[in-house]
Order: structure tokens, then sequence, then C-alpha cells
């Protein structure tokens, strides 16, 4: 039998007030300790390790945090391994150091039932807590329902999973156990349900958006779940408008389009390459729209901690067409 290699949260917690000690001896400005939530990375043991590293770093300015990396590497022997550190900064002008936490742990697939009582005690009292789960294949497991428990928020990207149906279909079965829940798939939109919007500013347009009876949206590859959020979100768009339009769905497309089409109003927004087109019967605009990073699309998320209604009521809607399209 393989030795089991055990974790203990109270020297984790030992080892980080030693840091600090140690880190206070530096520099005669002294280290300004920030935390504002407790961050839980779950990611797998293949993943880019710096690449990874310098996403978490790169929310730590706008969004200091505890953050706790675990690192999932596949197996049947029971294995727990940890080290801590600091991520540090100073902000521009200023001498003072600014730090947080780090913990690094390494777990296998069959440890996975030991992480909880490992996490819990690590967990900043009285903080959000935000669990980014960038690995599907966990998400899929049964051991996640009880890891995801104590968080204050669970983000995931389903555009990850292998069809929207399936993503969807975990994303439902994990808000039914009371998660709250954010997508990263849905966090990429965010350009262009604030372009389309801006559309109906103008008043003419406005005046006419009765007019719409169609929501067309056309998607290629890597693009399906986020194809059922944005026709869900502008079909319900409209409705609470009392306008009621029929959304159609079709992979066709070599990235996103949607339309929004009536006897006498065409509405079209098309990703080209870095820009997002946006076009109004014959008229048409280009406005940047470069790839999103996990950085940045994470920084959107850690600042809605509290329930995002509008992503949850198009949750619901995009999960019933991404069934209703693959029948």
């Amino acid at each position: 039998m393989s030795e089991v290699v055990t974790v203990a949260p109270d020297r984790i917690l030992k080892e980080l007030a030693a840091l600090w000690v140690e880190e206070g001896k530096h520099g005669e400005s002294g280290v300004l300790r920030a935390c504002s939530m407790t961050l839980v990375v779950l990611a797998e043991e293949g993943e880019d390790a710096s690449a990874l590293g310098e996403t978490i770093a790169s929310l730590m300015p706008e969004h200091p945090a505890r953050a706790i990396l675990v690192r999932l590497r596949a197996g049947s022997e029971r294995a727990l391994s940890e080290r801590v550190y600091q991520q540090c900064w100073k902000p521009f002008g200023q001498r003072q150091q600014i730090c947080c936490e780090q913990i690094e742990l390494t777990a296998s697939d069959a440890a996975l039932g030991d992480l909880p009582s490992v996490l819990l005690p690590l967990i900043v009292a009285d903080l959000p807590v935000i669990l980014w789960c960038r690995s599907p294949r966990l998400a899929m497991m049964p051991e996640f329902a009880e890891i995801a428990r104590s968080a204050t928020k669970v983000v995931l990207d389903s555009a990850a999973f292998g069809s929207a149906g399936e993503a969807f279909r975990h994303l439902m079965a994990a808000e039914s156990r009371g998660l709250h829940l954010g997508d990263l798939a849905w966090t990429r939109l965010t350009r262009w349900r604030e372009m389309l919007a801006r559309v109906f500013e103008n008043r003419a347009y406005l005046a006419r958006l009765n007019e719409i009876n169609a929501v067309n949206v056309t998607w290629g590859p890597g693009f399906e779940s986020a194809a059922c959020y944005l026709g869900a979100w502008a079909q319900n768009a409209l409705a609470d408008a009392g306008v009621a339009a029929k959304v159609s769905l079709a992979r066709d497309a070599e990235s996103l389009r949607i339309e929004l089409a009536g006897s006498g109003l065409k509405v079209a927004l098309e990703r080209g390459d870095d820009r997002l087109v946006v076009t109004v019967d014959e008229l048409s605009n280009c406005t940047h729209l470069p790839p999103s990073s996990d950085s940045l699309l994470m920084r959107e998320e850690l600042g809605i901690v509290a329930r995002d209604t509008v992503f949850d009521r198009t949750l619901s809607s995009a999960a019933r067409l991404a069934v209703s399209s693959a029948s």
C-alpha cells in the first residue's frame, strides 16, 4: 500500500504567519497585509504553472485575496502536498509594499474527498469565498459539490465543456443545490450586450422595436454556450419590452453573430477578427474587441459578489434553448 501524504491546515497557517514576520523585517516602510476575499482556484496539474501564477497575481492589486491554488493530479493514490508564499507589489509612487497570501496545494483524484476539510480552516473568516474551477473534469465529479459548498460564488467556463447541453446540465444542477454561479462564457458577452443595448438608446430605433419578431444566432467552434446565452438574453430583454420574438440557433459560422430582425428593421452584431461589427439596416460601424483574457474576465467576476439576477434568469433560458436546439 502506498503512503498517504496529509496536509495539516494549522501548519499552513503557522507558515503564513512566519512569512509575515519575516517580511516585516525587510525595508523601512513596512508591509501592508491586504485581503478582501478568499480565492480558491482549481486547475489541472498539466496547466502552465507560470501563466496561471501570472493570472492570479494580476488579480491581486484590484482584488487582494488569500489565494489558494489547488492543482489536480489524476491518479488513485491518495496524496496531498502544499507550499505557502506571498505576492507583493508597490503601488505607483509609494514606498510601502502590499502583500497577499498564497497557498498551493496538489491533490490527487483519490484525495478530493479530503480537500474540503483542508480548505475550510484556510478560508478567511467573514469575507467572501470565490471558487474558480478551471477544470470541467472536476466540475463533473461527485466530490465537487462538497468542495463548492462553502463558496460564496462558484465561477466556471461553460465554453470549456464538451457541449453546451452538457455544460448547462451541470450548471443547472449546481444552481439547484443552492450554489451562486458565474460563467466566463457569459462574462465574455458583456461588450456584446452593452453594444446591442446602446443601439436602442437611439429613440428612432427604440420606436421601431416592436417590428422585431426573430432573434437569429449563428455560432462557430467554441461559441455554442455563448450563442445560447446571447439568444436567451436578447429574447428576455425583448419580452420585458413587450416584444415577442422567436430564437433560432444554428452552427454555420466561424465565429459568433446575432441578428434581431423583423418586417422593417434589422440589427446585427458579428465578431470579425478583433472587431465587433454593429449593423443597423444598411449602416455599419466597428468597435475594437480583442480576445478576453482570463485575467480580465475574472476581474469582472470578482467585482460581482452578490447574485446577478440577469445572469440567473438568462442561464435558465439558455439551458432551455440548448435543449430545444439539440432536439
